[in-house]
């Protein structure tokens, strides 16, 4: 079974976004010098696993910039056709979490990146997530998307490694606890 690895960015009161999608708030604090681990944490990713959400949002931003395949999952998107410029690049599927792993093993796959934020939800609350990386931003945005949701019990972590950069962003990396 592969593992799946979470990489994302809140603000410093848990939002991944506000509620209308806008993520200005993150982007202000691009600095193109700190690549804030990213380049490390994809090193040894087979794939990246994103919602729908996450997808739209990314598509918006310029070129694709992302160098692994993509496999987007989406009840919305899957049978639908890839864009012309993303052909070869991303897939869509309608598969759940447990679906999804079970199809990435067959495929030889080993390690994927789950990006979006309701997608890392579906994939904690099945117990999916080997470990999560959080940048958390500092700003208070008051409201909009969370990253964690409901769960249906509590998920236990272990702190692995924190720090911070320059730029004021503080990242902590966490092993989801069996």
């Amino acid at each position: 079974m592969p593992t799946a690895h979470a990489f994302i960015a809140t603000s410093l009161d848990g939002f991944i976004a506000r509620a209308d999608g806008d993520i200005g708030w993150l982007l202000q604090r691009d600095d193109p010098t700190e690549d804030h681990g990213y380049t490390d944490f994809i090193a040894d990713k087979d794939m990246i696993v994103m919602g729908r959400g996450c997808y739209e949002k990314v598509v918006t931003m310029g070129d694709w910039f992302y160098d692994r395949p993509v496999l987007v999952v989406s009840r919305q998107l899957a049978g639908t056709p890839i864009p012309d410029s993303l052909a070869g690049k991303v897939r869509f599927a309608n598969r759940t979490p447990r679906e999804l792993m079970t199809d990435l093993a067959d495929q030889g796959v080993r390690r994927i990146y789950v990006d979006g934020g309701q997608l890392i939800q579906s994939f904690l609350r099945d117990g999916l997530i080997t470990d999560i990386t959080i940048t958390t931003v500092p700003v208070l945005i008051g409201g909009g998307r969370s990253l964690f949701g409901a769960l249906p019990q509590d998920i236990d972590l272990a702190l692995e490694s924190s720090r911070s950069f320059p730029s004021g962003l503080v990242q902590s990396t966490y092993r989801v606890q069996p």
